[in-house]
């Protein structure tokens, strides 16, 4: 593995090299990746550098600035789509239970599902409003800015290697119905049921430098700001405050919280444990 010349003295080298890399990216490119988590940002980027013939990060810096495609590459290498249907149900089931209620109350319903990845969550939560009667007067807007794998979730087609886990948390976050009855299954493919995103509108959004998206009563945004520093992360919490109408949902991971972040009082805990918040009225 070629990442043996990042030993010892060279370590620090490797942090000059990264550190050059993000920025030529976001100088060439726009993508802003410095306040990702060094962690993930170096852990991704080596991953890449190990799978290549070259000599050192310095090469990737040239190549990605000359070559759009191997900058594509690299981007899908950085973007975080890991993700699942129904992933971690008991949050869905809480959601059910403490948010539905409210949201059956509202005429019209405008979600904005940010850094929605491949779209498996996207279904998840068309599924989930569909069975509570509420898809039809929802607008749902998922966004990454990632437009490969936005192009995976506008299509709905997936490998069906997963889909008894799948329906698994769909049972465990309290499905009305029978899982299958949302896709059809064909050649080691599944294909989503085409009416669960005719509310759907997938876009191209960047959490890290685009501004409010659209003003919306629920936001879903689960295990993406884990990525981030705790710089960005309180932007990102701020850039959602602005975006929720009053009284408006936060839904993050279960790894994520607001706890001792800049914004944690603009918020009310729903659910602590599944990180469902609602903003306050100040």
């Amino acid at each position: 593995m070629n990442d043996q010349i990042y030993t010892g003295k060279n370590l620090d080298l490797l942090d000059i090299e990264l550190q050059l890399l993000l920025e030529a990216i976001h100088l060439k490119y726009g993508y802003d990746f410095r306040n990702y988590s060094k962690a993930h940002v170096k852990r991704r980027i080596l991953h890449k550098f190990n799978m290549s013939s070259m000599e050192n990060i310095t090469q990737m810096q040239e190549r990605l600035l000359w070559d759009k495609r191997y900058f594509a590459e690299l981007i899908n290498e950085l973007s975080i789509n890991v993700t699942e249907m129904f992933r971690d149900p008991a949050f869905y089931k809480s959601f059910r239970e403490n948010v539905v209620p409210v949201l059956k109350t509202y005429a019209f319903i405008k979600v904005w599902h940010a850094g929605c990845a491949t779209g498996e969550e996207v279904y998840s939560l068309a599924i989930l409003l569909k069975e509570e009667g509420l898809l039809e007067r929802a607008q749902i807007y998922a966004t990454d800015f990632n437009r490969n794998v936005l192009e995976v979730a506008k299509q709905g087609i997936y490998s069906n290697d997963n889909f008894s886990q799948y329906s698994r948390n769909y049972k465990s976050a309290g499905g009305k119905g029978e899982f299958s009855d949302y896709f059809t299954s064909r050649y080691g493919s599944v294909m989503m049921d085409k009416s669960l995103t005719k509310k759907v509108v997938f876009a191209d959004h960047n959490l890290v430098t685009d501004s409010v998206f659209a003003e919306v009563n629920l936001i879903i945004c689960r295990n993406v700001m884990i990525y981030f520093n705790r710089e960005l992360q309180n932007k990102v919490v701020g850039l959602f405050y602005k975006s929720l109408s009053s009284s408006g949902y936060l839904c993050l991971g279960t790894k994520e919280s607001l706890r001792f972040g800049e914004h944690e009082q603009l918020f009310q805990a729903v659910d602590p444990k599944y990180r469902i918040y609602k903003k306050r009225i100040i």
